[in-house]
């Protein structure tokens, strides 16, 4: 299983080395209208259906590659900082990841300590063990409806989510579940336990777009405030992505998100 904004957690931990919903009203009507052109569903249907699709979407998947830009800029004590590399990142089913450095640029810190760092612990997450306790499941989380919103990847049913641990890499907030697709769209969320002493408070949000027949992570941003008056930055872009290896049985209708 899968786990969804695990990068942007694994973020979260390093920032801090060196130191309600609002739509338009065409929005909502249009998402009222989609929601009446197909059964209404639970929130328990709709979990259930988001993580039967993620096994079969994560068995499906073989391979793929793609590039990276990271980002990350530091304002506050005992200095300012900032940095950015380009990654190319090569994924193999089912718990093999390895990254490249094409380019860097900034900060010698806060490339090692951080970006090397982050990486390195990226790769270390995606052990059978590791994903379990992180899974996007009900063994986790605690699910609750909250709406609907027509986003540009279409129609998602809004979920709030609660972690049943404090575990660090787990979040609270809101998903997105993608009607058709049954695939995470969007989150917008904080770490379920805070990542550091000098963190007051961090927000993540990273979004998925579709890539073939399956969901791929687009964008990530997220934001942390420190004790003693700074603030971090940090975001990824994705793209050039490429499916390398998919299983030939594979549904269409079978579709997910990926880390």
């Amino acid at each position: 299983m899968k786990t969804y904004p695990l990068i942007a957690l694994l973020s979260m931990q390093f920032l801090t080395v060196y130191a309600g919903l609002s739509r338009p009203v065409s929005a909502q009507v249009a998402s009222a209208v989609a929601l009446e052109s197909r059964a209404v569903l639970t929130a328990d249907q709709v979990v259930s259906n988001m993580v039967r699709r993620n096994l079969e979407r994560a068995q499906a998947l073989g391979a793929y590659k793609g590039t990276r830009i990271y980002r990350l800029e530091y304002r506050g004590f005992p200095s300012s900082r900032s940095a950015e590399i380009t990654v190319d990142v090569a994924y193999q089913s089912p718990s093999t990841k390895e990254f490249k450095i094409r380019s860097e640029t900034g900060s010698h810190f806060l490339i090692e300590k951080v970006f090397q760092r982050m990486l390195q612990s990226e790769k270390d997450a995606l052990t059978a063990e590791n994903q379990s306790r992180v899974a996007l499941n009900n063994d986790n989380y605690q699910f609750a409806f909250a709406g609907s919103e027509v986003l540009p990847s279409g129609l998602s049913y809004i979920l709030s989510v609660e972690p049943r641990t404090n575990n660090k890499l787990l979040y609270r907030g809101r998903i997105w579940v993608n009607a058709e697709d049954f695939a995470v769209a969007r989150i917008d969320a904080a770490p379920a336990k805070n990542p550091s002493f000098w963190t007051k408070e961090t927000t993540i949000q990273q979004v998925y777009g579709k890539v073939g027949d399956f969901w791929l992570p687009v964008s990530n941003r997220s934001s942390s405030t420190i004790r003693l008056g700074g603030h971090a930055s940090f975001s990824i872009d994705y793209g050039d992505y490429q499916i390398t290896a998919e299983t030939p049985r594979f549904r269409k209708d079978a579709v997910s998100a990926v880390p």
